[in-house]
């Protein structure tokens, strides 16, 4: 294939050679043949589905391999990366050197020499003054079609003078194998070099990998330049009034956020400037397991041609998906361009400054209030915390409930300390009066097995309240231990569910789990107390004499 002279020259300062076919950003249509090339063998081949959606399989590797993700310790950003350490539990930024770096970056670059490749170009980021160009080079067709699904297409125009910012190598059919004398996890491999900017992987086959990974690299260029970067979906409604959802996995935020009253802006990363939030990207990866037209129509309907399904089970005569199925994995997944979704902000994922910041959580214990108003300490304390609860079910090996605290409800993805997101959130909610709110999805009147969970429908109605401005007018009474704000009534809601001690038949039961989860935020707050800005914020958490 001939390949245009200033491509060759690029491919070839990545250290790329005798590359064979070149294919550079294709069509839906064009990847399709691609990726359903009866030719193809293993995870490389897609097959068809029913509807006319492609599924893939990504081996052993179902989700992310966070413990195989390094950052390359180098002389531009190692004052500012939050290194992991004995005394950082909370950090994931594992130093690697620039020697190691070399080496994987080599093997890498072998891997793809001579291959046929794809490529594909986008932008992280909708704001134009702000936005990341990536490039993905891979052996791949279905990882250019992720791609293409997950991040802001260009137009035509803008790709005739694209020069990428950051270059990512997806090199995922080779390994590593000196990675034992290297010192390293294992033999794949996720590196980020922010002074050459760019990245490479090995040895996974999983899409997210690389959509979390510029997520993480947007982490860290934004809040340098004074904008907040965040884990969370957020959507606008009619009067232009944006709301943010943070929150980890199962606490209802993809839910939460798809609302039919209010228009989507995106379902998991954004940013918040002087003009106000704008999605990262230009799709959404959504949870498939127990995928149903009833609970999730917005992202069922999504599912059709050119949305790309991982790790679904499926009958090969008939092409028909089976959501149930969890034999592959629980973490089975869709990615789809975000115009799959009808109720969008167009033409730009992008609106106004945020006037509600929703905390999510789901606590397993029944300590928390259905929801509660936070002072803009309690809001730095509890964003920094990313509390939420995993129950038995959710995860292999999770018998009873546990305590999950990821810092600023994304801990993976943070490159810099967590106070500083912490204070870039706080200084854009000031700027634009913005209020926050903890909203507790999971249990109350007891834990998990003896309490109930509360109903959805409910939580709709006090997501309505806080949205409309009703909440804002409350009378509050204050929650012993936690000193959390709890609205003593909710519009459409029975306010007996608002006070979760009160709810506990037996009150000094409560006060016995409250105290114990109460101990268990104030030991991870420990991991904050590394800077005067997180020392300053313990009095703002639970407090126990």
């Amino acid at each position: 294939m001939n390949h245009p002279e200033k491509l060759t020259k690029e491919l070839e300062s990545y250290g790329l050679k005798d590359f064979a076919e070149v294919y550079h950003n294709l069509s839906y249509d064009e990847l399709f043949e691609h990726e359903t090339n009866p030719n193809l063998e293993g995870f490389e081949k897609g097959f068809v589905t029913e509807n006319g959606t492609i599924t893939v399989d990504t081996g052993i590797f179902t989700g992310r391999s966070p413990k195989d993700k390094y950052i390359v310790k180098e002389e531009t950003s190692e004052e500012n990366i939050w290194w992991k350490n004995p005394q950082r539990k909370a950090s994931d930024n594992k130093p690697i050197s620039e020697e190691t770096w070399k080496y994987l970056y080599k093997i890498s670059g072998e891997q793809l020499s001579g291959k046929t490749l794809y490529i594909q170009d986008g932008y992280a980021g909708a704001n134009e003054d702000s936005r990341l160009k990536i490039r993905i080079v891979t052996e791949v067709a279905w990882m250019a079609h992720f791609v293409k699904n997950m991040f802001i297409r260009p137009t035509e125009e803008e790709l005739k003078d694209f020069e990428p910012d950051f270059v990512m190598l997806n090199a995922c059919k080779t390994s590593n194998p000196k990675w034992e004398e290297q010192g390293l996890n294992s033999e794949v491999y996720a590196v980020f070099n922010l002074k050459e900017q760019k990245a490479v992987v090995g040895g996974s086959w999983y899409g997210g990998e690389i959509k979390k990974g510029f997520f993480s690299i947007m982490n860290y260029y934004l809040p340098l330049k004074g904008i907040a970067a965040m884990h969370c979906s957020a959507n606008v409604g009619k009067n232009e009034d944006t709301a943010i959802f943070f929150g980890l996995s199962g606490t209802g935020k993809t839910t939460l956020s798809a609302d039919p009253k209010r228009a989507l802006i995106g379902d998991d990363e954004h940013g918040w400037d002087n003009d106000g939030i704008f999605n990262f990207e230009g799709g959404c990866y959504a949870k498939c397991i127990h995928l149903s037209e009833e609970k999730e129509p917005d992202i069922y309907r999504a599912i059709r041609r050119d949305a790309l399904l991982e790790n679904l089970v499926y009958d090969e005569n008939t092409g028909k998906i089976d959501f149930e199925d969890n034999s592959k994995t629980e973490n089975t997944r869709v990615s789809y361009p975000i115009y799959h979704i009808d109720n969008i902000v167009k033409p730009v994922s992008k609106a106004g400054h945020a006037k509600k910041v929703i905390f999510l959580t789901a606590d397993a214990f029944g300590v928390l209030p259905p929801v509660s108003k936070l002072t803009p300490e309690q809001t730095k304390y509890h964003f920094l915390s990313g509390y939420t609860a995993k129950v038995a079910g959710t995860e292999r090996g999770i018998t009873e409930p546990k305590p999950s605290f990821s810092a600023c409800f994304g801990a993976a993805f943070l490159l810099l300390h967590p106070t500083k997101y912490a204070l870039e959130l706080i200084k854009r909610m000031e700027q634009n009066g913005a209020e926050a709110y903890l909203v507790n999805t999971g249990w109350i009147g007891g834990a998990c097995d003896t309490g109930k969970r509360i109903d959805l429908p409910s939580t709709r109605k006090i997501i309505d309240a806080i949205i409309d401005g009703s909440l804002d007018k409350a009378q509050y009474e204050t929650l012993p231990i936690f000193g959390l704000n709890m609205p003593k009534s909710v519009n459409g809601v029975d306010s007996n569910l608002l006070n979760p001690r009160n709810l506990w038949r037996d009150k000094d039961k409560w006060d016995i789990a409250a105290k114990s989860l109460a101990q268990k935020f104030i030991t991870n707050f420990e991991n904050f107390t590394d800077n005067e800005e997180g020392k300053r914020l313990v009095s703002a958490g639970p407090q126990l004499k």
